[in-house]
């Protein structure tokens, strides 16, 4: 069961999720893609005797094991972090050992920033700033749709502010 769920108040539910975007992994594709490219060049252009050397594939373990070692933080954070927002609280999630989370009442959400450079416009992703009372001040990077995900925090401090 994911934490959101888990630390649901009486009367709450969960109106919209989010995660972090694929961007995440891109250097172990990177690694990988390298790895691949090497490989590729040492059997087409085998100089003298490398392939028996190195061996064809010796470039692309190589790579391999960057892109696990590189995509093994990347890979757990990824699957560990939720974003979500309810009918009464944003609640965010990052981290599985060491875990960071914050879970304010849409009553105390004074706004939700957005920066997004251009990759991130392209690809849809960008750093969310959740910004509190008393001006605390929350990033979190690589959000996908963060765009998305403010439009849902005003709607629901909208729907809140309705009710009073």
């Amino acid at each position: 069961m994911r934490y959101i769920d888990q630390n649901l108040m009486p009367g709450e539910k969960v109106v919209y999720q989010t995660r972090l975007h694929w961007i995440v992994f891109l250097w172990p594709v990177l690694f990988l893609f390298i790895g691949t490219a090497v490989s590729v060049v040492v059997s087409v252009n085998d100089p003298g005797d490398i392939r028996r050397e190195i061996g064809v594939f010796g470039p692309w373990f190589f790579f391999l094991s960057l892109a696990v070692l590189a995509g093994l933080s990347p890979f757990i954070t990824y699957y560990s972090s939720e974003f979500g927002v309810t009918n009464k609280r944003v609640v965010i999630k990052v981290g599985l050992i060491r875990r960071r989370t914050i879970e304010t009442f849409l009553t105390k959400v004074e706004g939700i920033g957005v920066d997004q450079g251009i990759l991130g416009r392209i690809l849809d992703y960008g750093t969310i700033v959740v910004t509190g009372t008393g001006d605390t001040k929350e990033p979190f990077h690589k959000i996908d749709a963060p765009l998305q995900f403010r439009k849902r925090v005003h709607e629901q401090i909208a729907a809140v502010q309705e009710t009073k």
